[in-house]
């Protein structure tokens, strides 16, 4: 979030030019704290009908973000490295989500780069609802609360919609915006690009800024407009008691859409002012400590976050989407199992392994069955795959990729990895296991594949061992079940 208010005023000009391409990944889940919310009782028969949205999945690309930032001089800037890798993250999913995608490149603002603009097709090119967040952070750290928590609700919520691609009954438009931190640039560079017509299309904009503060309230926008009235129904139906975000006024994106004529709204949790006493009683954290303790500082990381309120806030935005564009009718799913000979009890039949891994060695036994797979084991530098094609069906609610997977080892140490098993769907690593994850057992392993929806990927594992000491990587019972 910017640091001080703005002034009014901006100039509307014509539309600015923008490189646009055509194409949900999920990611690793993140070690951060993980929940999950029931929706209650008490919500409106919409909010169910809307997605419960994976906090596991939000945080996990706050991780990739905070990566992002440690790779590249510990930050994520407009016009910096990190900024760059921070897009192509975003926009490499959006893309394999079928999206299409624009990049908007500002060129005045302080630090020149490129806006993200993602439209999902379907629903009627004049009736928009847009929904943006900023991608940038400050210099001083990672910006993983500012604003990696905005924009990962909203690539998570994005993704969503791809799998299950509901009916539209109007257009949805994302936004990631560049140089918030240096004055709104971004988003003002946008607004100033509509012209009136264009302008007039979009029904409300809604922006998100800062939405997991470890000291957080539950704050929205012009919390009594029409515009906000699905969020703050969402939050209501939670019994959360939203105030209006008195802290954030004309200090983030939505502002220019604001002075530019278009409804807006939007959450927040909160940045440098403190919580008050009543506050902390109907919200609980502490009173008269700031919302963010990190905020604009080195230690605003994924350590920064709280899964409760990215959480409210994720699904919040689900709900909105869901009331404001989405219609009664979605795809039919086809459901069930895309894995083929998930047991291996057929040998090598749809699968495509390194030689021997499909076995019935009786040195490590199946789970279930006579066949599974054996990765390693040799005790000697070597790499093994085992690997699958799948196509996912689309429409489907929930698609969960489970495997069962034994450990076991001869190394000794409990803290060095020496060797390793890694899990992907696509070009996407979901897991990677190792030495360290040793166990008596079969051990289920268990991922939501959602952002896959509707597309031919490769489900691959790779084992790959050191000189010395073996370590086997067994796997049985593998299923993908769409449903």
């Amino acid at each position: 979030m910017r640091g001080r208010t703005l002034s009014a005023g901006i100039a509307l000009a014509v539309f600015a030019g923008m490189t646009v391409t055509l194409a949900a990944q999920p990611v690793a889940a993140s070690p951060m704290t993980t929940m999950t919310e029931a929706r209650p009782i008490a919500a409106t028969a919409a909010a169910l009908a809307a997605p419960d949205i994976s906090v596991t999945n939000v945080q996990a690309h706050l991780t990739q973000f905070n990566s992002i930032a440690t790779s590249n001089g510990g930050n994520r800037r407009a016009g910096s490295a990190g900024y760059t890798a921070s897009l192509n993250y975003v926009k490499t999913r959006l893309q394999s989500a079928g999206y299409t995608v624009s990049e908007q490149y500002c060129s005045s603002c302080t630090y020149p780069s490129n806006n993200l603009i993602a439209e999902w097709p379907g629903g009627p090119t004049d009736q928009v609802v847009m929904f943006g967040a900023h991608l940038d952070g400050v210099s001083a750290g990672p910006g993983i609360n500012d604003n990696a928590t905005g924009s990962s609700t909203l690539l998570e919520n994005a993704l969503v919609l791809a799998a299950q691609n509901p009916t539209m009954t109007k257009k949805v438009r994302f936004a990631w915006w560049t140089d918030e931190e240096q004055g709104l640039n971004g988003s003002r560079f946008y607004v100033n690009s509509l012209n009136t017509t264009q302008r007039g299309y979009i029904k409300g904009y809604y922006n998100f800024d800062m939405v997991g503060s470890t000291n957080g309230g539950y704050f929205i926008n012009r919390v009594t407009s029409t515009t906000a009235a699905p969020l703050k129904a969402y939050w209501d139906s939670l019994g959360l008691q939203p105030e209006e975000n008195v802290e954030g006024q004309g200090r983030s994106d939505d502002y220019y859409f604001q002075q530019a004529g278009i409804p807006t709204s939007g959450y927040a949790a909160g940045a440098s002012a403190r919580k008050t006493s009543s506050q902390a009683a109907k919200w609980g954290g502490t009173a008269n400590s700031a919302y963010d303790p990190c905020y604009h500082r080195s230690c605003d990381t994924t350590a920064n976050v709280s899964a409760t309120v990215l959480n409210r806030a994720a699904d919040g935005v689900a709900y909105a989407l869901w009331q404001l564009a989405v219609g009664g009718g979605t795809p039919s799913c086809t459901g069930g199992q895309v894995v083929g000979n998930g047991g291996f009890e057929s040998g090598n039949t749809t699968w495509t392994a390194s030689s021997g891994v499909i076995t019935t060695a009786s040195a490590q036994p199946a789970r279930t069955g006579s066949y599974k797979a054996w990765l390693n084991g040799n005790g000697s530098s070597g790499t093994e795959s085992l690997t699958q094609s799948v196509t996912l069906p689309a429409g489907c609610a929930s698609y969960t990729l489970s495997f069962w997977l034994h450990i076991d080892t001869a190394e000794t140490t409990s803290s060095t990895v020496y060797d390793r098993l890694t899990v992907q769907v696509g070009s996407t690593t979901l897991a990677t296991y190792s030495n360290l994850n040793r166990a008596s057992g079969y051990v289920q392993r268990s991922f939501s594949v959602a952002g896959f929806a509707g597309q031919t990927v490769t489900l691959r594992f790779t084992g790959t061992e050191d000189s010395s000491l073996q370590t086997s990587f067994v796997i049985d019972d593998v299923t993908l079940v769409a449903s």
